[in-house]
């Protein structure tokens, strides 16, 4: 069974920076697509970024793109999103998705806040 579990969400003021974490347990991180996902309050929830199995492939929502920076280790089974720039639109909470074959894993989320 697949576990993500978020951390290093907070409290910033707009400019700065944050790097979120997400750490996978179970076997098949290695061969998965990692995506972050955010959801502000009463808003649908959105794409951030993806990574391919491997990191050869990136993608990012217009949104983020040249701001925020996705990576993965897979030797410690996480993957990273680096943060900058940040703005108060990008306000909300972030959620890790592992996705392998139709297998769709979700974290809990972490919040966070940029304040202006």
């Amino acid at each position: 069974q697949v576990q993500l579990v978020e951390s290093g969400g907070g409290l910033v003021q707009a400019g700065g920076s944050l790097r979120l974490s997400c750490a996978a347990s179970g076997r098949t991180f290695s061969v998965s697509t990692m995506n972050w996902f955010r959801q502000a309050p009463g808003k649908e929830r959105e794409f951030v970024a993806l990574i391919s199995w491997n990191g050869g492939v990136t993608t990012y929502a217009d949104s983020v793109k040249g701001r925020f920076t996705i990576s993965r280790d897979n030797a410690k089974n996480t993957v990273y999103l680096q943060m900058n720039s940040l703005k108060p639109e990008d306000t909300a909470v972030y959620y890790c998705n592992q996705k392998w074959g139709t297998t769709n894993v979700w974290g809990q989320g972490t919040q966070v806040t940029v304040s202006s």
